[in-house]
């Protein structure tokens, strides 16, 4: 039986460019590589795509902060067509150097998880992991998802979406939202450009950091509780692995030093909640999963709330981090699932997705034909 040709695409133009790194370096660890060819394409803060070897692809692989491509060692390319793949070509002499069947992006934030790329890879016809152009920009928009979800029956923190630019008054937002007040860039994860503002200064300090990083920016109610967060898998049915609870460490709050430095949190999975509060939390996890129509695998934020008990909906990760201290491949683990495990499993959702889009644009053509 002939190996998969999986390409692994990470890196980007995103402020998450390292973190989709070193995503990248745990994954292609945990490939099987009897079962798949795996060829490793990372792309620059500048948009370049480059073909890269498995010993040689990173610099400083150690350290999340300063990890970068080894540019030097790494071939220019560029994707083309081909029927039922993907032909990368040498930017240098127009040469192919390599065909791949299935794209796994492993990236994160603008460029790469908010359906631009996954426009690409479909005009380009290659089959792709994770969700599609639709559901990963209304996922990667906080503002929009949030407007999903609300209609969906989830319960939301009151919001106000702010771009750059427009009117406000200060006393206006703090008036209809109370302080404190959560401050984040729209369409960036890993809680970059994010803070929790308790005064006027600090709200005005706040919006000008999330401004620093995108044209819209959210400012949301803080609601105190419990962070949890559910992972979410499959297509028809798609079913929550189990709730993880995080409690941050290092900082008053979940933010990018808690998130990635070793130690930085602490994530109990399965989370020590009461049975109805994990039910909810798994429900509306695969609830907004589905209507914002995402595919495979996607991860969604929730804090419970201490005041009223309520489980409020934060955003969802529609290419969750999956670095060796992510919380999705943790949720997976308790559900009795290695990291390989996990990626077979993946990889094996977006093919048999694959084949179903396939049957159905067969019986279109017969459809038409029969017309």
């Amino acid at each position: 039986m002939s190996k998969k040709r999986i390409c692994l695409l990470f890196g980007g133009k995103s402020g998450e460019h390292e973190i989709s790194l070193q995503s990248a370096k745990a994954v292609y660890e945990a490939l099987d590589k009897n079962k798949y060819d795996v060829t490793l394409i990372g792309i620059d803060k500048q948009g370049h795509w480059l073909l890269g070897d498995g010993a040689t692809y990173l610099l400083q692989a150690q350290d999340y902060k300063t990890t970068k491509l080894n540019t030097a060692a790494m071939q220019a390319i560029v994707p083309a067509p081909k029927v039922g793949a993907a032909s990368l070509v040498a930017q240098e002499n127009g040469q192919e150097v390599g065909t791949i069947d299935l794209v796994m992006p492993i990236m994160h934030g603008p460029f790469g998880e908010d359906g631009k790329l996954q426009g690409m890879l479909e005009c380009l016809g290659v089959p792709y992991v994770f969700s599609g152009v639709l559901a990963s920009a209304l996922g990667m928009n906080k503002y929009k998802a949030k407007l999903v979800a609300s209609k969906a029956g989830l319960k939301t923190a009151a919001d106000i979406a702010l771009t750059r630019g427009a009117d406000f008054n200060l006393e206006n937002i703090i008036r209809e939202l109370s302080l404190p007040v959560v401050v984040k860039p729209n369409e960036l994860g890993s809680s970059v450009g994010m803070t929790i503002a308790k005064t006027k200064e600090e709200l005005e300090r706040g919006m000008e950091i999330a401004f620093k990083h995108d044209e819209q920016i959210i400012l949301e109610q803080f609601i105190a509780g419990r962070e949890l967060t559910v992972p979410v898998m499959g297509n028809n049915p798609a079913e929550a692995l189990p709730v993880i609870e995080i409690i941050p460490k290092v900082s008053a709050w979940f933010d990018y030093k808690a998130k990635y430095e070793p130690g930085g949190s602490d994530e109990v999975c399965p989370a020590q909640i009461p049975d109805d509060v994990r039910r909810r939390a798994q429900a509306d996890a695969v609830k907004i999963f589905q209507a914002l129509g995402c595919a495979d695998l996607a991860r969604v934020d929730f804090i419970w709330s201490k005041d009223d008990g309520q489980l409020y909906f934060l955003e969802i990760n529609t290419i969750p981090g999956l670095t060796g201290a992510s919380l999705t491949p943790k949720a997976a683990q308790a559900a009795g699932m290695s990291f390989s495990e996990f990626l077979d499993k993946l990889i094996e959702l977006a093919v048999a997705r694959q084949k179903n889009k396939k049957t159905i644009r067969k019986l279109w053509i017969l459809y038409l034909g029969w017309k």
